[in-house]
């Protein structure tokens, strides 16, 4: 058995932060929206949608986030609603896709048929995106190590201000240029960007909710140190899997003929050392064993 953590701490700061962003990016949505509908332009458009997946990322995550620190104490639910975070995680990364198949398919729509844009509302637009975008990235970088349901409304912001630099650029060419076509190239560029961030992010969920084992664990070196344990003869039943970021959670079954708590505190030993701290680990006598035998040295 491994020793509880109070993550309650984490979680107030977590949720106090995602509402203070929450409500900085509902008023930018609200301005860009109105915005991009007025003047026609599709980089907003596309800009504003993102950032509607950044609200709809952000009160996912929040309640991903609460039902993990509250749900904790039904005896039906005994790991609680950590999990809630992962199909967050997975339903953002969804949102993501689906943004930008929408935005490459309405700029292939305009190609040779490009509307007028005004220049000057871009820029302006764009230069409020940034200075919202900052402060949000900046509420929640630290927490987004912590927590993949902040990752993910994280990393959406990220990848927002890098869109808002475009809707920049764009407003700026178009008021310089008179090009038609500024637009149409960010709303692509910002597409293309979002995409192998959303295909990261659910990978990140994916791996986690078919229970692979962490990759920054090598399994094989953690059987051979659990063997290398004074008087352990097999190890079998060694799982290894991921409840949330930063839980990484096993079991394991050693069988040894020396005392059983000398070898449980010996493998406690061995896994806290890889992070390994909420492990289950059981001693059996060898008459009982029914796994794979440690090599000898």
């Amino acid at each position: 058995m491994g020793a509880g953590h109070d993550h309650s701490h984490g979680a107030d700061t977590r949720v106090s932060r995602m509402l203070v962003a929450a409500g900085i990016l509902t008023i930018f949505f609200a301005v860009e929206l109105t915005t991009a509908l007025v003047i026609n332009s599709i980089a907003l458009l596309a800009d504003a949608g993102h950032m509607l997946t950044d609200l709809v990322a952000m009160f996912m995550g929040l309640t991903a986030v609460v039902l993990a620190r509250r749900g904790s104490a039904s005896p039906a639910r005994t790991y609680g609603w950590h999990r809630a975070e992962v199909f967050t995680a997975v339903a953002n990364a969804a949102l993501l896709l689906g943004m930008a198949a929408f935005i490459l398919y309405e700029a292939i729509e305009r190609l040779g048929n490009a509307p007028e844009i005004p220049g000057v509302p871009m820029i302006v637009v764009a230069l409020a995106g940034l200075l919202a975008n900052a402060i949000v990235v900046v509420l929640l970088r630290s927490q987004s190590k912590q927590s993949l349901a902040v990752k993910g409304a994280y990393m959406e912001v990220v990848a927002d201000t890098v869109g808002s630099v475009g809707v920049l650029i764009a407003g700026i060419v178009t008021v310089t240029t008179g090009w038609p076509y500024a637009d149409v190239v960010v709303a692509v560029f910002v597409a293309l960007w979002v995409l192998p961030r959303a295909i990261s992010l659910a990978r990140a969920a994916l791996r986690i909710l078919s229970e692979t084992s962490p990759s920054h664990i090598d399994v094989d070196e953690l059987r051979a140190a659990l063997c290398a344990v004074e008087g352990v003869s097999e190890v079998h039943d060694l799982h290894v899997w991921t409840l949330v970021p930063g839980r990484d959670m096993v079991t394991a079954h050693l069988t040894s003929s020396r005392n059983s708590a000398l070898v449980l505190d010996e493998a406690r030993a061995v896994l806290s050392a890889r992070g390994l701290d909420h492990a289950t680990v059981q001693v059996e006598p060898p008459d009982t064993a029914a796994g794979c035998e440690c090599e000898s040295s």
